[in-house]
């Protein structure tokens, strides 16, 4: 992975279930929380035509413009209980396509030693007049390239291509 942003969550005793380990739903949250911190990072040097060192890719989008996530996949590696030190979530851009580009994440200890789950995010970049998507500009993709990395490799996922197979 070329660029992952880590981003450090503090577990609040309120995202325990009755099971004793962080609720699923609040991984959405976790993965929210990274999104926003990444999208509102300063691009500094990596700032390209169109962008100011101290723009973030939130300063990219237009007024008029908004970004929907489209979908999530999660996949839960190992039980996260309640803990007083920090978790952190890691974040990049696994997919650039023309209205639209994928986050991947981990859930970590901030070593990598431990990886608690993985996720992904489609976002789709959309009109506020139309509801429609529109194509992400030259100053946004290149924002976006600097995360690139790889995509998840979801351990019970089919290949690609594989899927649906198991109905025919």
């Amino acid at each position: 992975m070329s660029s992952v942003i880590q981003i450090p969550l503090q577990i609040r005793f309120g995202d325990i279930d009755s099971y004793g380990h962080v609720n699923n739903v609040q991984y959405i949250q976790f993965l929210e929380d990274a999104r926003v911190q990444l999208t509102h990072t300063p691009l500094g040097e990596a700032a390209g035509a169109g962008a100011q060192a101290g723009d973030c890719f939130n300063d990219l989008v237009a007024a008029d413009q908004f970004t929907l996530v489209g979908r999530h996949e999660i996949e839960y590696l190992a039980p996260l209980t309640f803990r007083t030190e920090s978790v952190f979530v890691n974040i990049w851009i696994t997919r650039i396509g023309a209205a639209s580009f994928d986050f991947g994440y981990t859930v970590a200890e901030a070593d990598g030693s431990k990886v608690y789950a993985q996720a992904a995010s489609g976002m789709v970049l959309v009109s506020r007049n139309t509801g429609r998507p529109v194509f992400l500009d030259r100053p946004q993709r290149h924002a976006l390239e600097n995360w690139l990395g790889e995509p998840i490799d979801f351990r019970r996922r089919p290949p690609t291509g594989e899927q649906g197979r198991a109905a025919e």
